[in-house]
């Protein structure tokens, strides 16, 4: 008997309605980089939150690394930060396309939000864009202190490819043991390179089998289908997962990383970490974006509010 993956019908209807969310590779990936890019010039933001751009010197021996800071206008003293990295599948993206969200959080929480623009691949593989951001998270926990961040309550967190290397991050965080975080926060994390797994291989409607590819190949570069792969580069190959901050994992079972980052959420509570794990039934790659008012995205939304809130209380 052949299967269809189910589909909530609130999602399903914005996904005829909106527009086709195309494959990422070679060919596409300039188009759709200058399409994102003009996106996030169109999304109307509030008064109440500052934005600022810094620059911090990058890794050994290469680029300074910008930062994209985000206040509360109306804040005193210093206030707790979310560290963040941005989605799309390590190949696209900027710290701007986060510019709402912190709009609203920064505002509903009292809290500062900076989002590191790492360097992106192809043209930039493993292991720069680890390095940028721990980089980032690293100038943040030694002088955020000047630029109104409480320094002792930072945790991490992205979507999609940031989700993957926030995941990442955490492992180099612990590794190398220079400093700690709080918490990480994952949203369909994007972190199995093998793509092996039942949902990675179902012709999703967003970050295709073909998409998700290209982004492990882009990023892995020589290391790509290798066994030599990398726990910082691909966090699902990690054998050892404890000693991680407590742990926020979201995914829909339409998403083509449902497989690994339910896997990774049991890997993670098996190895004493705390973990809350979220799966949303007929939800695909990016769903509270793309249909922000189905009411499976409402419920996505409120279960990251109740979760952020109480590692920030």
């Amino acid at each position: 008997m052949s299967v269809e993956p189910f589909y909530d019908p609130d999602v399903q209807a914005a996904l005829e309605a909106g527009p086709r969310f195309g494959v990422v590779n070679a060919a596409t990936l300039e188009k759709m980089r200058a399409d994102r890019t003009l996106s996030n010039e169109q999304v109307p933001l509030s008064d109440a939150v500052s934005r600022t751009d810094i620059t911090v010197p990058g890794p050994s021996d290469a680029p300074d690394i910008r930062l994209r800071v985000h206040r509360p206008r109306d804040a005193e003293g210093t206030l707790p930060c979310l560290y963040w990295m941005h989605g799309g599948g390590y190949v696209m993206g900027s710290p701007e396309q986060d510019d709402l969200r912190f709009d609203r959080w920064c505002q509903r929480f009292g809290m500062m939000g900076v989002a590191v623009q790492y360097r992106l691949a192809p043209e930039h593989p493993y292991p720069a864009p680890i390095e940028d951001c721990y980089a980032g998270l690293k100038w943040v926990k030694e002088h955020g202190s000047e630029v109104g961040i409480d320094t002792a309550r930072i945790g991490i967190g992205g979507p999609s490819g940031g989700g993957g290397l926030a995941a990442a991050l955490a492992l180099v965080v612990r590794d190398r043991g220079e400093f700690d975080i709080a918490y990480q926060m994952l949203i369909y994390p994007m972190i199995d390179d093998t793509r092996t797994s039942v949902t990675a291989n179902w012709k999703v409607p967003v970050w295709s089998p073909e998409s998700n590819e290209f982004g492990w190949r882009s990023y892995l570069g020589e290391l790509f289908d290798s066994p030599d792969v990398p726990a910082h580069a691909a966090p699902s190959r990690a054998q050892d997962l404890s000693g991680l901050p407590p742990t926020y994992v979201m995914v829909g079972t339409l998403d083509g990383f449902a497989d690994e980052d339910i896997t990774y959420a049991q890997r993670l509570n098996q190895a004493g970490v705390p973990v809350e794990l979220h799966v949303y039934a007929g939800a695909p790659h990016g769903f509270e974006g793309f249909a922000p008012t189905a009411s499976v995205s409402r419920q996505a939304r409120r279960d990251i509010n109740n979760w952020l809130g109480a590692r920030l209380a």
